[in-house]
Protein backbone atom coordinates (compact mmCIF):
# COMPACT_ATOMS: atom_id res chain seq x y z
CA UNK A 1 0.00 0.00 0.00
CA UNK A 2 1.49 3.51 -1.21
CA UNK A 3 2.34 5.62 1.68
CA UNK A 4 1.16 9.40 1.66
CA UNK A 5 2.74 11.96 3.75
CA UNK A 6 1.59 15.58 4.18
CA UNK A 7 3.95 18.74 4.05
CA UNK A 8 3.37 19.04 7.66
CA UNK A 9 5.11 15.93 8.55
CA UNK A 10 7.40 15.89 5.94
CA UNK A 11 9.48 19.25 6.32
CA UNK A 12 10.50 18.59 10.44
CA UNK A 13 11.82 15.50 9.61
CA UNK A 14 14.07 17.43 6.81
CA UNK A 15 14.86 20.12 9.17
CA UNK A 16 14.60 18.74 12.94
CA UNK A 17 13.74 21.64 15.48
CA UNK A 18 11.99 23.92 13.52
CA UNK A 19 8.33 25.49 14.97
CA UNK A 20 5.22 25.05 14.10
CA UNK A 21 4.70 28.30 12.25
CA UNK A 22 8.10 27.87 10.13
CA UNK A 23 7.19 24.89 9.00
CA UNK A 24 3.69 26.56 7.22
CA UNK A 25 5.81 29.15 6.28
CA UNK A 26 7.78 26.98 4.58
CA UNK A 27 4.69 25.39 2.75
CA UNK A 28 3.16 28.55 2.34
CA UNK A 29 6.51 29.18 0.18
CA UNK A 30 6.30 25.80 -1.67
CA UNK A 31 4.15 23.98 -4.02
CA UNK A 32 2.89 20.44 -4.69
CA UNK A 33 3.31 18.71 -8.15
CA UNK A 34 2.82 15.62 -9.84
CA UNK A 35 4.95 13.39 -12.51
CA UNK A 36 4.49 10.62 -13.95
CA UNK A 37 6.84 7.54 -13.72
CA UNK A 38 10.34 7.77 -15.74
CA UNK A 39 10.15 11.63 -15.28
CA UNK A 40 14.19 12.66 -14.46
CA UNK A 41 13.57 15.29 -11.44
CA UNK A 42 17.28 16.21 -11.16
CA UNK A 43 19.85 15.81 -13.81
CA UNK A 44 23.66 14.84 -12.57
CA UNK A 45 25.62 18.14 -13.42
CA UNK A 46 22.88 20.15 -14.62
CA UNK A 47 22.60 23.67 -12.06
CA UNK A 48 18.91 23.57 -10.59
CA UNK A 49 17.80 25.18 -7.31
CA UNK A 50 14.87 23.75 -6.10
CA UNK A 51 14.74 20.95 -3.44
CA UNK A 52 11.69 18.68 -3.30
CA UNK A 53 10.10 16.52 -0.46
CA UNK A 54 8.50 13.02 -1.09
CA UNK A 55 4.54 12.78 -0.64
CA UNK A 56 4.05 9.89 -2.60
CA UNK A 57 5.63 7.40 -5.22
CA UNK A 58 9.44 6.04 -5.20
CA UNK A 59 12.54 6.99 -6.72
CA UNK A 60 16.09 6.19 -7.92
CA UNK A 61 19.38 8.11 -7.44
CA UNK A 62 21.87 7.04 -10.27
CA UNK A 63 25.46 8.27 -10.90
CA UNK A 64 27.42 7.76 -14.30
CA UNK A 65 31.16 5.91 -13.30
CA UNK A 66 33.51 6.69 -15.78
CA UNK A 67 31.28 8.75 -18.19
CA UNK A 68 29.88 5.37 -19.33
CA UNK A 69 28.52 2.87 -16.20
CA UNK A 70 25.39 4.53 -14.67
CA UNK A 71 25.06 3.10 -10.97
CA UNK A 72 22.26 3.36 -8.68
CA UNK A 73 23.24 4.76 -5.32
CA UNK A 74 20.00 4.20 -3.84
CA UNK A 75 16.03 4.28 -3.70
CA UNK A 76 14.00 6.77 -2.08
CA UNK A 77 10.39 6.88 -1.37
CA UNK A 78 7.85 8.67 0.62
CA UNK A 79 8.68 10.98 3.64
CA UNK A 80 12.55 11.16 1.72
CA UNK A 81 14.34 14.77 0.42
CA UNK A 82 16.83 15.17 -2.10
CA UNK A 83 18.03 18.32 -3.95
CA UNK A 84 18.65 20.27 -0.75
CA UNK A 85 22.54 21.63 -1.96
CA UNK A 86 20.64 23.43 -4.59
CA UNK A 87 19.26 25.95 -2.11
CA UNK A 88 22.90 27.23 -0.31
CA UNK A 89 25.15 27.70 -4.16
CA UNK A 90 24.77 27.29 -7.58
CA UNK A 91 27.12 23.48 -8.04
CA UNK A 92 25.57 21.13 -10.51
CA UNK A 93 23.71 18.31 -9.03
CA UNK A 94 25.72 15.61 -8.05
CA UNK A 95 23.47 13.00 -9.36
CA UNK A 96 20.25 11.58 -11.15
CA UNK A 97 17.05 11.33 -9.73
CA UNK A 98 14.12 9.80 -11.39
CA UNK A 99 10.85 8.90 -10.59
CA UNK A 100 9.48 5.19 -10.62
CA UNK A 101 6.05 5.40 -9.82
CA UNK A 102 3.48 8.23 -10.41
CA UNK A 103 4.70 10.99 -7.39
CA UNK A 104 3.90 13.89 -5.83
CA UNK A 105 6.44 15.68 -3.99
CA UNK A 106 6.71 19.03 -2.26
CA UNK A 107 8.99 21.63 -4.13
CA UNK A 108 10.71 24.46 -2.83
CA UNK A 109 12.63 27.02 -5.25
CA UNK A 110 16.27 29.03 -3.60
CA UNK A 111 13.74 32.04 -3.91
CA UNK A 112 11.09 30.68 -1.79
CA UNK A 113 13.41 29.48 0.56
CA UNK A 114 15.37 32.65 0.82
CA UNK A 115 12.08 34.14 2.18
CA UNK A 116 11.59 32.04 5.08
CA UNK A 117 15.43 32.38 5.81
CA UNK A 118 14.77 35.76 6.64
CA UNK A 119 12.07 35.28 8.91
CA UNK A 120 13.29 32.07 10.43
CA UNK A 121 16.52 31.75 11.77
CA UNK A 122 16.09 28.59 13.11
CA UNK A 123 15.20 27.17 9.62
CA UNK A 124 18.78 28.01 8.89
CA UNK A 125 20.58 26.90 11.76
CA UNK A 126 18.61 23.33 10.66
CA UNK A 127 19.46 23.40 7.10
CA UNK A 128 23.01 23.85 8.15
CA UNK A 129 23.11 20.78 10.94
CA UNK A 130 21.35 18.93 7.52
CA UNK A 131 23.75 19.83 4.84
CA UNK A 132 26.61 19.22 6.92
CA UNK A 133 24.47 15.64 8.05
CA UNK A 134 24.06 15.01 3.65
CA UNK A 135 27.89 15.97 2.80
CA UNK A 136 28.96 13.48 5.57
CA UNK A 137 27.34 11.21 4.09
CA UNK A 138 28.28 11.73 0.83
CA UNK A 139 32.11 11.48 1.67
CA UNK A 140 31.30 8.22 3.10
CA UNK A 141 29.70 6.84 0.10
CA UNK A 142 32.75 8.66 -2.05
CA UNK A 143 35.19 6.89 0.05
CA UNK A 144 33.35 3.94 -0.19
CA UNK A 145 33.12 3.62 -3.91
CA UNK A 146 36.90 4.41 -4.35
CA UNK A 147 37.84 1.62 -2.04
CA UNK A 148 35.42 -0.31 -4.21
CA UNK A 149 37.17 0.95 -7.46
CA UNK A 150 40.75 0.58 -5.93
CA UNK A 151 39.72 -3.00 -5.23
CA UNK A 152 38.46 -4.05 -8.95
CA UNK A 153 41.73 -2.03 -9.91
CA UNK A 154 43.60 -4.34 -7.86
CA UNK A 155 41.58 -7.61 -9.30
CA UNK A 156 42.17 -6.15 -12.78
CA UNK A 157 45.69 -5.85 -12.61
CA UNK A 158 46.27 -9.42 -10.93
CA UNK A 159 44.63 -11.29 -13.84
CA UNK A 160 46.65 -9.23 -15.79
CA UNK A 161 49.70 -10.05 -14.36
CA UNK A 162 48.18 -14.00 -14.72
CA UNK A 163 47.51 -13.51 -18.11
CA UNK A 164 50.67 -12.11 -19.21
CA UNK A 165 52.55 -15.20 -17.06
CA UNK A 166 50.37 -17.99 -18.64
CA UNK A 167 50.95 -16.31 -22.23
CA UNK A 168 55.02 -16.09 -21.34
CA UNK A 169 55.34 -20.15 -20.42
CA UNK A 170 52.53 -20.95 -23.46
CA UNK A 171 55.62 -19.28 -25.83
CA UNK A 172 58.08 -20.88 -23.80
CA UNK A 173 55.81 -24.87 -24.31
CA UNK A 174 55.72 -23.85 -28.16
CA UNK A 175 59.50 -23.21 -28.76
CA UNK A 176 60.13 -26.28 -26.55
CA UNK A 177 57.49 -28.31 -28.16
CA UNK A 178 58.79 -27.14 -32.21
CA UNK A 179 62.54 -27.24 -31.11
CA UNK A 180 62.81 -30.84 -30.01
CA UNK A 181 61.43 -31.92 -33.40
CA UNK A 182 63.48 -29.79 -35.30
CA UNK A 183 66.73 -30.83 -33.63
CA UNK A 184 66.00 -34.46 -34.06
CA UNK A 185 64.57 -34.21 -37.66
CA UNK A 186 67.38 -31.89 -38.61
CA UNK A 187 69.78 -33.75 -37.33
CA UNK A 188 69.38 -37.22 -39.16
CA UNK A 189 69.07 -35.19 -42.31
CA UNK A 190 72.32 -33.89 -42.14
CA UNK A 191 73.24 -37.33 -41.32
CA UNK A 192 71.66 -39.12 -44.31
CA UNK A 193 73.03 -35.78 -46.59
CA UNK A 194 76.33 -36.90 -45.45
CA UNK A 195 75.73 -40.58 -46.19
CA UNK A 196 75.88 -41.80 -42.96
CA UNK A 197 73.10 -44.03 -43.37
CA UNK A 198 72.22 -47.37 -45.77
CA UNK A 199 69.96 -49.93 -46.02
CA UNK A 200 67.53 -50.94 -43.59
CA UNK A 201 69.01 -48.33 -41.15
CA UNK A 202 68.13 -45.47 -43.94
CA UNK A 203 64.28 -46.45 -44.35
CA UNK A 204 64.00 -46.29 -40.26
CA UNK A 205 65.70 -43.23 -40.26
CA UNK A 206 63.77 -41.46 -42.75
CA UNK A 207 60.57 -42.68 -41.06
CA UNK A 208 62.27 -41.02 -37.74
CA UNK A 209 62.24 -37.35 -39.95
CA UNK A 210 58.77 -37.92 -41.41
CA UNK A 211 57.62 -38.58 -37.71
CA UNK A 212 59.42 -35.90 -36.31
CA UNK A 213 58.16 -33.86 -39.38
CA UNK A 214 54.40 -34.54 -38.71
CA UNK A 215 55.00 -33.72 -35.50
CA UNK A 216 55.40 -30.08 -36.13
CA UNK A 217 52.89 -30.13 -38.87
CA UNK A 218 50.04 -31.44 -36.69
CA UNK A 219 51.67 -28.58 -33.84
CA UNK A 220 51.68 -25.67 -36.23
CA UNK A 221 47.87 -27.00 -37.84
CA UNK A 222 46.41 -26.86 -33.96
CA UNK A 223 47.93 -22.77 -33.73
CA UNK A 224 46.69 -21.76 -36.88
CA UNK A 225 43.19 -23.59 -36.13
CA UNK A 226 42.74 -22.31 -32.67
CA UNK A 227 43.79 -18.89 -34.25
CA UNK A 228 41.09 -18.91 -36.67
CA UNK A 229 38.45 -20.94 -35.76
CA UNK A 230 36.04 -18.30 -35.19
CA UNK A 231 36.53 -16.47 -38.62
CA UNK A 232 35.68 -20.11 -40.07
CA UNK A 233 31.83 -20.47 -40.81
CA UNK A 234 31.55 -23.92 -42.66
CA UNK A 235 28.75 -24.80 -43.95
CA UNK A 236 26.86 -27.58 -41.98
CA UNK A 237 25.53 -31.01 -42.81
CA UNK A 238 24.79 -34.09 -41.95
CA UNK A 239 27.13 -36.11 -40.08
CA UNK A 240 28.08 -39.37 -39.24
CA UNK A 241 29.38 -39.26 -35.54
CA UNK A 242 30.00 -42.84 -35.23
CA UNK A 243 31.74 -42.85 -38.43
CA UNK A 244 33.94 -39.56 -37.29
CA UNK A 245 34.79 -41.54 -33.41
CA UNK A 246 35.92 -44.50 -35.51
CA UNK A 247 38.14 -42.76 -37.98
CA UNK A 248 39.80 -40.89 -34.62
CA UNK A 249 39.86 -44.08 -33.06
CA UNK A 250 41.67 -45.31 -35.96
CA UNK A 251 44.43 -42.62 -36.05
CA UNK A 252 44.93 -43.05 -32.48
CA UNK A 253 45.50 -46.38 -32.39
CA UNK A 254 49.30 -46.39 -32.71
CA UNK A 255 49.62 -43.51 -29.71
CA UNK A 256 47.18 -45.48 -27.53
CA UNK A 257 49.13 -48.83 -28.37
CA UNK A 258 52.26 -47.36 -27.11
CA UNK A 259 51.11 -46.10 -24.01
CA UNK A 260 49.53 -49.72 -23.39
CA UNK A 261 46.03 -48.18 -23.56
CA UNK A 262 42.95 -49.71 -25.11
CA UNK A 263 40.41 -47.63 -27.07
CA UNK A 264 36.83 -49.28 -26.95
CA UNK A 265 34.26 -47.52 -28.86
CA UNK A 266 30.16 -47.94 -27.93
CA UNK A 267 27.47 -46.97 -30.02
CA UNK A 268 24.29 -48.04 -32.70
CA UNK A 269 25.29 -48.07 -35.56
CA UNK A 270 21.46 -46.79 -36.29
CA UNK A 271 22.62 -43.12 -34.61
CA UNK A 272 20.72 -40.40 -36.02
CA UNK A 273 23.47 -38.06 -37.60
CA UNK A 274 24.08 -34.66 -36.29
CA UNK A 275 23.94 -31.23 -37.59
CA UNK A 276 28.01 -29.87 -38.10
CA UNK A 277 31.18 -29.84 -40.05
CA UNK A 278 32.85 -33.58 -40.37
CA UNK A 279 36.53 -32.20 -40.24
CA UNK A 280 35.83 -29.62 -37.60
CA UNK A 281 34.32 -32.08 -35.28
CA UNK A 282 36.64 -34.68 -35.65
CA UNK A 283 39.22 -32.29 -34.53
CA UNK A 284 37.45 -31.94 -31.48
CA UNK A 285 36.60 -35.21 -30.74
CA UNK A 286 40.44 -36.30 -31.47
CA UNK A 287 41.55 -33.50 -28.74
CA UNK A 288 39.26 -35.56 -25.82
CA UNK A 289 40.56 -38.90 -27.16
CA UNK A 290 44.29 -37.60 -27.28
CA UNK A 291 43.98 -36.09 -23.83
CA UNK A 292 42.57 -38.98 -22.56
CA UNK A 293 45.35 -41.40 -23.66
CA UNK A 294 47.77 -38.91 -22.84
CA UNK A 295 46.87 -39.07 -18.79
CA UNK A 296 45.30 -42.65 -18.87
CA UNK A 297 47.59 -44.82 -16.78
CA UNK A 298 49.29 -48.04 -18.58
CA UNK A 299 46.68 -50.87 -19.26
CA UNK A 300 43.81 -49.09 -19.06
CA UNK A 301 41.35 -48.37 -21.25
CA UNK A 302 39.43 -45.25 -23.29
CA UNK A 303 35.77 -45.48 -23.41
CA UNK A 304 34.23 -43.59 -26.19
CA UNK A 305 30.25 -43.72 -26.49
CA UNK A 306 27.54 -42.38 -28.76
CA UNK A 307 24.03 -42.48 -27.87
CA UNK A 308 20.81 -39.96 -28.25
CA UNK A 309 19.08 -37.88 -26.35
CA UNK A 310 15.67 -36.52 -27.16
CA UNK A 311 17.26 -33.72 -30.02
CA UNK A 312 21.08 -34.10 -29.34
CA UNK A 313 23.49 -36.71 -29.97
CA UNK A 314 25.94 -37.08 -27.28
CA UNK A 315 29.55 -38.31 -26.96
CA UNK A 316 31.25 -39.03 -24.28
CA UNK A 317 35.25 -39.49 -23.80
CA UNK A 318 35.92 -41.57 -20.13
CA UNK A 319 39.07 -42.42 -18.86
CA UNK A 320 40.78 -43.56 -15.59
CA UNK A 321 43.50 -41.16 -15.62
CA UNK A 322 44.88 -38.59 -13.12
CA UNK A 323 41.34 -37.03 -12.98
CA UNK A 324 41.01 -32.99 -13.10
CA UNK A 325 41.72 -31.29 -9.34
CA UNK A 326 38.64 -29.10 -8.35
CA UNK A 327 40.62 -26.34 -8.18
CA UNK A 328 42.08 -26.35 -11.91
CA UNK A 329 38.93 -27.14 -13.33
CA UNK A 330 37.49 -24.00 -14.10
CA UNK A 331 40.46 -23.58 -16.32
CA UNK A 332 41.17 -26.51 -18.50
CA UNK A 333 39.38 -25.24 -21.19
CA UNK A 334 41.31 -22.08 -21.31
CA UNK A 335 43.64 -21.25 -24.22
CA UNK A 336 46.93 -20.60 -22.25
CA UNK A 337 46.40 -23.16 -19.42
CA UNK A 338 48.75 -26.69 -19.60
CA UNK A 339 49.15 -28.97 -16.93
CA UNK A 340 52.86 -30.41 -17.36
CA UNK A 341 53.07 -32.19 -14.14
CA UNK A 342 51.54 -34.72 -11.70
CA UNK A 343 53.57 -35.69 -8.75
CA UNK A 344 56.32 -37.50 -10.57
CA UNK A 345 54.81 -37.65 -14.24
CA UNK A 346 55.33 -34.96 -16.88
CA UNK A 347 53.49 -34.15 -19.31
CA UNK A 348 54.40 -32.90 -23.08
CA UNK A 349 51.93 -31.04 -25.38
CA UNK A 350 50.64 -27.72 -25.48
CA UNK A 351 47.46 -27.96 -23.41
CA UNK A 352 45.21 -26.37 -26.66
CA UNK A 353 43.55 -29.80 -27.30
CA UNK A 354 40.61 -28.73 -25.05
CA UNK A 355 41.00 -25.18 -26.06
CA UNK A 356 40.41 -26.31 -29.51
CA UNK A 357 37.18 -29.00 -28.78
CA UNK A 358 35.28 -26.33 -26.96
CA UNK A 359 35.61 -23.60 -29.49
CA UNK A 360 34.19 -26.29 -32.10
CA UNK A 361 31.61 -27.34 -29.95
CA UNK A 362 30.23 -23.91 -29.45
CA UNK A 363 30.34 -23.39 -33.10
CA UNK A 364 28.04 -25.86 -33.48
CA UNK A 365 26.02 -24.62 -30.79
CA UNK A 366 26.93 -27.61 -28.98
CA UNK A 367 27.65 -28.47 -25.20
CA UNK A 368 30.99 -29.75 -23.83
CA UNK A 369 30.83 -30.46 -20.16
CA UNK A 370 33.40 -32.32 -17.62
CA UNK A 371 33.15 -34.70 -14.84
CA UNK A 372 35.91 -36.04 -12.54
CA UNK A 373 37.72 -36.24 -9.36
CA UNK A 374 41.79 -36.64 -8.88
CA UNK A 375 42.52 -39.93 -8.81
CA UNK A 376 39.95 -41.26 -10.74
CA UNK A 377 39.70 -40.18 -14.20
CA UNK A 378 37.76 -38.02 -16.42
CA UNK A 379 34.53 -37.84 -18.59
CA UNK A 380 34.24 -35.33 -21.28
CA UNK A 381 30.43 -35.22 -22.75
CA UNK A 382 29.76 -33.45 -26.11
CA UNK A 383 26.12 -32.56 -26.79
CA UNK A 384 25.02 -31.86 -30.56
CA UNK A 385 21.67 -31.04 -32.24
CA UNK A 386 20.79 -34.05 -34.30
CA UNK A 387 20.13 -33.25 -38.13
CA UNK A 388 16.71 -32.34 -39.20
Amino acid sequence: MTTIRTPAKIIPRAFPGIRPDEVQELIANSRIQTYPPETVICRENAIENVFYMILEGDFEVTKTINNSEVRLLKSLTAGDFFGEMALIHNAPRAATVKSKTNVIVLEIDKEGFSRVLKRSPSVAMAMVHEISRRLRQNDQMAIEDLRMRASELADAYQKLAEQDLVRREFLSNVAHELRTPLMVAGGYLHAIQKGMFSGQQLSTTIETVVRNVDQITTLVNDLLFLQEIELVFPEFQAVDILGVVNNVVGKHGDKAKARQVSLKVKGDRNTSKVRGDAQSLERAIAALVDNAIKFSPPNSDVEIRVGEQEDRVRVSVEDRGIGIASEIRPRIFDRFFHLDRNEDQLFRGLGIGLSIARQVIQQHQGMLDVESEAGKGSKFTISLLKWK
